[in-house]
Parts: C-alpha cells; structure tokens; sequence
C-alpha cells in the first residue's frame, strides 16, 4: 500500500533546512523532481495551511505534514530525513527528525487515513532509531513496502 504512495525518487535522506518553513519548501521541491507539472506554490500553500491549524507531528521525532490540492489525483507522498533534527514546533522539544509528506485530493479523506495508519503502524513495529539509522532512500523505500 505505502509503496504506491511513495515513490522512492521522492525520498530525500538528507534535508538540509533548519527551519519549519523551510523544509515544508525542500519537501515540496523533492515532489517536483518528479512531477514538474504540479504547482510549486499550491502545494507549498496547501500544506502551510494544515500546519497553521495544527502541527503534524504524531510522535517525538516524526511529523506526517499534509494537505489538499486539486490538481493532485489520489494521494502522492514524499520521505525527508534531518540527521540535525528541525524544531518544528514551539510546544515540542524534541526536533523532528523524520518526514511523510502527504498531499492528496478533496476525495481522498477516506485513503488518507487508512495510510496514515500504516505509516504509524510502520513506525511503531521498527523503532524509530532503526529508521533513522537508514542510509539510503532504497533501504527505506523497502520497508515501507512491507506496509
């Protein structure tokens, strides 16, 4: 199921931002490299608008940002990892290390949740650190395909 959410071109293990802003901007840059068709700013506008409602992050170390956009059919994601950590939230001390960015269209609530829990599902059977002690985008893109 998480395998055909997220393609692993759309894998980036080694963000460089510091900031919340700016790795919503390089997670939406990684779902360009792959289709260069969508709209750079709709998604980037997309998922602020969810964060500025509530933060995504579902555990310490893990934030799932997401939202809707019309030019999206189904639900595509993207994969970021910071070895530094990005503090993403003011309530939360632990920065977040981990990154599933979701964006679908208005139709796919229903999907979304179902692969929301798989990706918590996923997190909770390998523990966090064997995940973020992952090299590579072909190591990752293999796990999520066991869910």
């Amino acid at each position: 199921m998480l395998d055909a959410i997220f393609d692993p071109r759309r894998i980036n293990m080694n963000l460089t931002s510091k900031t919340k802003g700016d790795v919503l901007k390089e997670l939406v840059e990684t779902v360009k490299k792959t289709d260069s068709a969508l709209d750079r700013q709709e998604l980037l506008d997309a998922i602020t608008m969810r964060e500025n409602k509530m933060n995504t992050i579902i555990m310490p170390g893990v934030a799932v940002p997401h939202g809707y956009c019309n030019t999206i059919h189904g639900i595509i994601g993207t994969i970021g990892f910071s070895r530094e950590g990005i503090e993403f939230d003011q309530e939360y001390r632990d920065p977040v290390h981990l990154f599933f960015m979701l964006l679908m269209d208005g139709s796919s609530c229903e999907q979304h949740l179902y692969v929301l829990s798989r990706l918590l599902e996923m997190i909770n059977s390998a523990t966090l650190g064997e995940i973020t002690g992952i090299e590579s985008s072909q190591e990752i893109y293999k796990l999520i395909c066991r869910y």
